[in-house]
């Protein structure tokens, strides 16, 4: 273990680069680990953006100041142009490094990256060959892994004057390629498939520190310091953790706090907050709920990742938090009993002047700044000033289900009118795809809950390598589909740095704010409803019957749920058990539309009951309750029929029939 920690601490001894400077691929293999680096301002010139296949129907009209076609969902295939049958998918002009490529649907065709104005590409492989770890040197799984259906490779790729990609037909569907520009007069190799020896040796010390996690990756620190404290907060109070003098930075923050057993552990985390103000700033450049801040929530979730995780032995922070002259870290305690924990705190001296060096930042916030042009656009952070975007854990509610994160993520850097970065989904950017509920932990990004999409969802995103520094200002936005009087809720905590004098105009959330909005929904149930998904069936013709959940979809029906009869034909029948008391009643039924949905003609003992009911619609929808009007009833079970009939002219004849519930009624 010694022997790890000395080869990568070795790797991190390279200075950051700046203009002017010569960079091995050596040094860029340091920088996947390297946490300290990211404090450092960025020099002019230095840029990180990201080519995807997002829908290119997204744009903004500058004649108008308007977004068009913002919410544009098709983003499978989107590519700059066709070159014959081939499609570009990036240029870049370097100098420069690849950082991420990331794909939902790999296949064979070739994707080809050319370097440096080469006519032969330095690499040419089945776009699923930069995933499979089949082919060296994409083979190291903390860099290169399938997450939850996410294809993620970390692997840097320099160049130094250009890099084209281009895929060929079968290449898949979906991709990420996010790249850095570095400032000119930057000196990289060009990349290599087949590594020195000494590349491959500092590759597989990297990887097993980034699969392991949790420990500082530069090892010790000469000259760093450990405080322990035992903390007790008063209700209503903060208190003081650890006042520390510089100029020095704080590498690891580890708490161990009392807490009640779960679910009662979500609110007293939301109750108790983290602040740490640096060089006696008047604001806080941190504030968050003391367990959002350890990137995830609400609760305890137990994940590892590079910079932040919640394990058996405590909560731990390996942030890298530079100060001049002070910090002062404190526990704030809002609720109604004391806290008692104890926070661990180390810090080291600076390795560079304070004055190349940004603050740390992390904000927790709900709704904040939210766009009024761009209405579909979620504001996950919004500053002002010079730093490096650095992460984001973001919390849905989503009590009603269904796929909440078709949201792409939007990157505005210094000003811009058009995303440097666009992506093509929420779940993409937080590295899976095709929106499966699997909970995974990785250095780099993480979903730490999960109750298959309905409910509580907590993911995140580290920018290690591919933070987005900005010189002016920088903002941060992801899509939600879904609004807020749907019950689905977005929170979410952001990090970054930023120069000193910058403005931070994320404040303390209200305390109101903080929980309660994820308090678990009743079905919906309408009095005296007969359920369709419970009712006897009798007989069917064809096709096949189950109960299917409504809740992702827009409107109620009884129970969140239907009975789903799918895979029949004009013609076919379904008998259900209808339970009657003996009297005169009002037949009433609640059905499903959707674009896919039949024609059925009711019947009741063999006797036809009305017209035949439409069920076509473009989205799925509940009709009103339709009467079938009065019937006389024998008590006992009777049989009512549905019978496909056939379909609209507008529908796509899958012939389905979804049924919500009926009811009796006592006639008047």
């Amino acid at each position: 273990m010694k022997r790890l920690w000395l080869v990568l601490a070795l790797c991190l001894v390279a200075p950051f680069a700046s203009g002017g400077e010569t960079l091995t691929y050596l040094d860029l293999i340091k920088q996947v680990a390297d946490l300290e680096r990211l404090a450092t301002l960025p020099l002019e010139g230095e840029t990180c953006r990201q080519w995807s296949s997002y829908d290119r129907g997204s744009k903004y009209d500058a004649a108008t100041d308007t977004y068009v076609g913002w919410d544009k969902n098709d983003d499978g295939r989107g590519i700059i142009r066709k070159e014959g049958d081939v499609s570009v998918f990036a240029e870049m002009e370097g100098p420069g490094c690849i950082w991420r490529i990331w794909s939902a649907d790999a296949k064979a065709g070739h994707v080809k990256v050319y370097l440096d104005g080469a006519a032969q590409p330095t690499i040419d492989l089945a776009f699923d060959d930069y995933f499979n770890r089949k082919v060296k040197p994409f083979v190291y799984p903390s860099v290169v892994n399938t997450t939850a259906s996410g294809r993620n490779n970390y692997m840097p790729i320099p160049y130094q004057k250009s890099c084209k990609v281009t895929a060929d037909p079968g290449w898949g569907n979906y991709f990420h390629f996010g790249y850095r520009t570095y400032p000119k007069g930057t000196i990289l190799p060009t990349f290599k498939m087949e590594l020195a020896a000494e590349e491959t040796a500092a590759l597989e010390a990297a990887d097993r520190i980034l699969t392991q996690c949790g420990g500082d990756p530069a090892g010790k620190r000469t000259g760093e310091q450990t405080q322990t404290v035992k903390v007790d907060a008063a209700a209503g109070t903060a208190c003081p953790v650890v006042s520390i003098d510089g100029p020095r930075a704080i590498t690891n923050i580890k708490v161990n706090i009392d807490l009640p057993a779960s679910p009662e552990d979500r609110k007293r985390l939301r109750e108790l907050a983290l602040r740490i103000s640096w060089d006696g700033e008047a604001e806080p450049s941190v504030w968050t709920p003391l367990g959002d801040f350890f990137g995830t929530a609400p609760g305890v979730n137990k994940y590892k990742s590079l910079p932040l995780g919640m394990t058996d032995d405590g909560f731990y922070s390996r942030w890298y938090m530079p100060f001049g002259k002070s910090a002062l870290v404190e526990l704030v305690n809002d609720g109604e009993t004391a806290a008692t924990g104890m926070f661990t705190i180390t810090h080291a001296p600076l390795t560079k002047p304070i004055d190349q060096l940004g603050y740390f930042h992390a904000k927790w916030h709900r709704d904040n700044f939210l766009e009024a042009k761009r209405k579909i656009d979620w504001t996950m952070l919004k500053t002002q000033g010079r730093g490096r975007f650095c992460g984001v854990m973001l919390h849905v509610w989503n009590p009603k289900g269904g796929w909440w994160g078709e949201g792409d993520e939007k990157f505005f850097v210094d000003g811009e009118k058009f995303p440097s970065t666009i992506g093509t989904g929420s779940e993409d950017y937080f590295g899976y795809a095709w929106g499966n509920p699997a909970l995974f932990q990785n250095c780099y990004h993480n979903q730490t809950i999960s109750m298959g999409n309905k409910g509580q969802v907590s993911v995140n995103r580290w920018h290690i390598t591919d933070n987005v520094p900005f010189q002016k200002s920088f903002e941060a936005a992801i899509e939600k589909y879904f609004p807020n009087n749907r019950n689905t809720l977005y929170a979410c905590s952001a990090y970054w740095y930023l120069a000193p004098g910058s403005s931070d105009i994320h404040k303390p959330a209200p305390f109101a704010e903080r929980f309660g909005y994820w308090n678990e929904m009743p079905p919906h149930k309408i009095k005296g409803a007969i359920e369709g998904e419970r009712m006897k069936i009798l007989k069917k013709t064809g096709g096949n019957t189950a109960e299917q959940e409504m809740t992702g979809y827009e409107g109620e029906w009884s129970d969140d749920l239907h009975l789903w009869w799918t895979g029949a034909k004009p013609g076919d029948k379904l008998d259900l058990e209808l339970p009657s008391e003996a009297g005169k009643f009002d037949l009433k039924i609640r059905l499903t539309k959707a674009v896919d949905y039949g024609i059925v003609q009711v019947w009741l003992d063999g006797k036809k009951l009305g017209q035949p009911i439409d069920l076509f619609n473009d989205g799925v929808i509940g009709t009103p309750e339709i009467s079938m009007g009065v019937q006389e009833l024998t008590q006992g079970p009777h049989t009512l029929t549905f019978e496909i009939v056939g379909a609209n002219e507008k529908a796509v004849k899958s012939y389905m029939v979804g049924i919500d519930y009926v009811k009796l009624e006592a006639a008047k």
